[in-house]
């Protein structure tokens, strides 16, 4: 038995509609027809009356669908308390977006002080879909993420709120070519598109770049790979495989005088971001509150030096 098939039977029973359901449960429709099947294999009969125009559960599907009911339930409600439990031995949990798992976290929270590096740190690292998951759970304190405007977060507004760490921008980037400039540059033409390695649906990122230039097709570009990774798309385009958008923070280096990769568009195609963490509204654990506090300080001081700086 795989808990999954109780969630596909729960939302086939919602939706009455296969292609719907495997939707909201985010998997191919194929492969969510074979998860039905195996629970009714499990099961030892029918679940779904496929007969008709219109699906319905059999019988023997209502019995299933109400002990799916109280099991995932009682799981979650297990779930919950392990968590508590954990928050309760002194861990924080945070869930971050790949990237800036590597790029941002490590130094950012090293110059927090010592009073974070004291801190048991337990970090999640997904795409942004995962993430927004975890935190919907209530199983990550903290999320962070790349933030715009005009990309909602799938977190409900009032449950949740954040503060600013930092700014980034969303360039895009190709391989650089003998002369210095981008081997792939933008805008494409229609008889000669621009290979673009793309942000899959998954990522936080795509999410922005989506939002940010809507008209994308009309630069004549021609999607060839997808991920949500964006390490693995600027590793991409340093093969030459075609353009990607990237955040500089993790380009920067790569785009010195002698690096591997050049801007492949002008600044009319950069994506200002900045980096949030975000936490529940409600009441967290003590140390939670705490470490909350320490990088709230620390965003006022940050913002203060910043001022100061303008200022002379």
């Amino acid at each position: 038995m795989d808990v999954n098939w109780l969630n596909d039977l729960r939302a086939l029973a919602e939706t009455l509609n296969f292609s719907r359901a495997a939707e909201r449960r985010n998997i191919t429709q194929p492969a969510f027809g074979r998860r039905i099947k195996a629970l009714e294999d499990w099961a030892g009969c029918r679940l779904i009356d496929r007969s008709t125009h219109r699906l319905s559960l059999t019988p023997e599907g209502e019995i299933m669908l109400a002990a799916a009911g109280e099991i995932i339930a009682r799981l979650e409600k297990a779930k919950a308390d392990l968590e508590s439990a954990r928050t309760a031995g002194g861990v924080l949990t945070f869930a971050s977006t790949h990237a800036l798992s590597f790029t941002f976290f490590p130094t950012w929270f090293r110059n927090l002080g010592p009073s974070a590096a004291a801190t048991p740190v337990r970090l999640l690292s997904d795409n942004m879909i995962a993430c927004e998951k975890l935190m919907a759970d209530e199983r990550a304190d903290f999320l962070l993420c790349h933030h715009h405007g005009q990309a909602a977060i799938n977190l409900a507004e009032g449950d949740f709120k954040y503060v600013t760490l930092a700014s980034d921008t969303l360039v895009p980037v190709s391989r650089r070519a003998a002369d210095g400039g981008p081997e792939f540059r933008l805008p494409g033409t229609e008889a000669h598109p621009v290979p673009l390695l793309g942000f899959d649906e998954q990522s936080g990122m795509g999410r922005i770049v989506r939002a940010a230039l809507p008209d994308l097709a009309a630069l004549h570009v021609k999607p060839v790979f997808t991920s949500h990774l964006a390490m693995v798309l600027k590793a991409l385009a340093q093969d030459g495989k075609g353009i990607a958008w990237t955040p500089r923070s993790l380009a920067d280096q790569d785009m010195e005088e002698h690096g591997t990769l050049s801007f492949a568009g002008g600044p009319e195609w950069f994506i200002d971001v900045t980096i949030i963490l975000m936490r529940p509204r409600r009441q967290l654990s003590a140390l939670a509150e705490e470490f909350w506090g320490l990088a709230e300080r620390r965003v006022g001081r940050d913002s203060s030096q910043n001022r100061a700086a303008r200022a002379r």
